[in-house]
């Protein structure tokens, strides 16, 4: 049976009021999209007291799509069409705008990040101590982006990748100024071919981060998933990372959630099993783009995974890891 107009902005309605059924922090939202527009932040808090969410860890977006003059209509995404991405340090600025703005109540509630640098200049380093030395407001570094599925082609200059050298003077900032860093880094390529599914074709470039630099804190996106880049027996090596790695802490966010560890309605065992294992280094985050009226449902989906999983794994994965990293558990 076909819906009828009313029924189907009822539902869609029903599902925009969607909460968690804990109070959660969103560890991973963009104030902004590929083209550097975002909704204010009073749209923002909205949302976010509709859909049982505290907090929220903010940040730009540190590329934006060019929109190419022979092109009819104005890119949304990165995927829109070919079109190359630039690095765009001005995001950084569009937050901090928008964040001093806020009363000191609310201030409270978001943990600004820094992210609009080119990772492969090695000169990106004092931009960030320019910017950290002119707001006294950031909490971290992030959403930095590395190898990327498609975006990584998409992207002018060279290629982004979680070792390369220019990052290294970063890295250690993070260290000496106890700053985590959010960073995106696929463990390996977009698969194409069934029996290549099995390596890491990236792994060991973050790898090699984690060993070179055992003092900084780093939070894997998305678990190290994208689009396409699926490998066999995963949790296994998650495992083995977290037990090797003790600054080593990963979000649960964008494709991961419904790509891996979801089977159709219910959570994987092995992914509940690593859950559990391992609760006090996982986060939740709802990845938007600078637009929040899909806020509550975003967020709500994970209600499948906090109703399966133990009452303690639930409140430090929902709120308490977030809030220790990033709001140093005020």
């Amino acid at each position: 049976m076909g819906y009828s107009n009313r029924d189907f902005y009822e539902q869609m309605h029903r599902r925009l009021k969607t909460k968690t059924v804990v109070p959660t922090i969103d560890a991973h939202l963009h104030m902004v999209d590929f083209l550097q527009r975002g909704e204010n932040f009073d749209e923002l808090f909205k949302e976010m007291d509709e859909g049982n969410i505290k907090k929220a860890v903010i940040f730009g977006m540190p590329v934006i799509k060019k929109w190419f003059h022979y092109r009819k209509h104005k890119p949304s995404y990165y995927l829109s069409d070919n079109g190359k991405c630039y690095y765009y340090s001005a995001t950084d600025y569009l937050l901090a705008e928008q964040y001093q703005k806020l009363s000191k109540a609310k201030q409270q509630d978001l943990a600004p990040l820094i992210c609009g640098f080119n990772p492969t200049d090695v000169n990106s380093v004092h931009e960030i101590e320019t910017l950290l030395d002119k707001f006294d407001f950031w909490r971290g570094l992030g959403e930095i982006l590395c190898r990327h599925d498609d975006l990584t082609n998409l992207t002018l200059g060279e290629v982004a990748r979680s070792n390369h050298p220019a990052l290294f003077p970063v890295y250690e900032l993070c260290a000496s100024r106890n700053l985590p860093i959010l960073i995106h880094q696929n463990s390996t390529n977009e698969w194409r071919i069934e029996n290549e599914k099995a390596k890491y074709e990236f792994l060991e470039e973050f790898t090699d981060v984690l060993d070179q630099f055992p003092d900084t804190t780093f939070v894997w996106a998305h678990c190290g998933i994208s689009r396409r880049t699926h490998v066999n027996h995963y949790t296994g090596k998650l495992d083995e990372m977290i037990q090797k790695y003790p600054k080593l802490y990963m979000d649960i966010s964008w494709v991961v959630f419904d790509d891996e560890i979801c089977d159709g309605d219910e959570i994987k065992p092995r992914w509940l099993e690593l859950f559990e294992k391992h609760p006090d280094r996982f986060m939740l985050g709802s990845d938007l783009l600078g637009h929040y009226d899909d806020l509550g449902r975003t967020m709500g989906r994970y209600n499948l995974l906090l109703k399966k999983l133990s009452k303690e794994a639930t409140k430090l994965i929902a709120y308490e890891n977030a809030n220790r990293m990033w709001f140093k558990g005020k």
